[in-house]
């Protein structure tokens, strides 16, 4: 199948379903070659069906796409080498590493235990690493390759889904330092933080946080909060940004942030500084505590979280 990726072959991470899989469809119609991993496990984790990567694998088959299924859970460096060995064994290369599989766990830091946080940041962040980690020698040799991690926009801090946003806001900072790492070989890095809606993460428990957050006065970080009603990219959108991304089109990005939220899309600025404050003699308590020091420091910034609990 000719397209915009003809030759190239991508790994794809929870692409058995939802948005990864219409990941792997659009870049498999654009000519790309799929791994289509997917352990078929449960949004919170655990358990599997290996049914779900070869269904997804027979649809895009139907669909003329080159394609196979590995069933590993993209949890860890010793399976994420599996992941791509599947690249190599199969089309004897790999050129672009999505990193899309997840799982959430809700739940607040009173109510987290210690196995929501283990499992959560395996599948969201050092599965993600272990992929990047075995591709990159390939990439490194050839002078070239993609690599497009998911994040969240609940990475900025989301109440109740406390391990999923510390997992997801780690992405970011991993993204930056690969993109920092590989690209003098050619190589990009960049990371989509969609808020969607068709996503097994989109759970009913999800929106009614959001609600609880904007009864307590929170601001929202676009024009309103997301709800159920509609105000969330489907999976079509978000892949097509996601792909767009692995394309010579966006060849310019690296290291960056890209958010869609239900039809607007846009970039996330890099980080810096707000304002700075020199002390020859170097920072004390003292200094700090006085009130012109502390007002210059703080400036604007108020506890926008602070509110009454019911």
């Amino acid at each position: 199948m000719a397209g915009r990726f003809s030759g190239r072959v991508a790994v794809v991470t929870g692409a058995g379903r939802g948005i990864g899989f219409e990941i792997a469809r659009l870049m498999g119609r654009e000519g790309a070659k799929i791994v289509v991993n997917d352990l078929g496990g449960a949004s919170s984790g655990g358990g599997g069906d290996s049914s779900i990567a070869q269904q997804a694998v027979d649809q895009l088959k139907a669909d003329g796409v080159e394609a196979v299924a590995e069933t590993s859970s993209a949890d860890s460096f010793e399976n994420g080498a599996r992941i791509v060995q599947a690249a190599l064994d199969a089309f004897g290369r790999v050129d672009i590493v999505m990193n899309n599989a997840g799982i959430a766990r809700p739940g607040g830091i009173d109510e987290m235990t210690e196995e929501d946080l283990d499992l959560t940041l395996a599948v969201n962040l050092k599965g993600y690493a272990g992929t990047i980690h075995a591709a990159a020698p390939h990439f490194m040799a050839q002078r070239s390759g993609v690599i497009v991690n998911m994040s969240s926009p609940s990475g900025f801090g989301h109440r109740q889904n406390t391990a999923y946003s510390a997992a997801k806001e780690a992405v970011v900072g991993l993204s930056r330092s690969v993109a920092r790492d590989l690209g003098p070989y050619g190589v990009r890095c960049n990371v989509v933080r969609p808020m969607a809606g068709g996503s097994r993460m989109a759970t009913p428990r999800m929106y009614e946080t959001l609600a609880e957050s904007a009864k307590l006065g929170i601001p929202p970080l676009w024009n309103r909060w997301p709800s159920a009603d509609g105000f969330a990219a489907g999976p079509e959108q978000v892949a097509a940004v996601a792909v767009w991304l692995c394309s010579d089109a966006a060849a310019a990005a690296n290291g960056r942030e890209f958010f869609i939220v239900g039809q607007e899309l846009g970039i996330l600025p890099e980080p810096e500084l707000q304002r700075t404050s020199f002390a020859p003699e170097g920072w004390t308590l003292e200094r700090l505590l006085r009130p012109e020091v502390g007002a210059y420091v703080l400036g604007a910034a108020q506890n926008r979280f602070a509110g009454p609990v019911s």
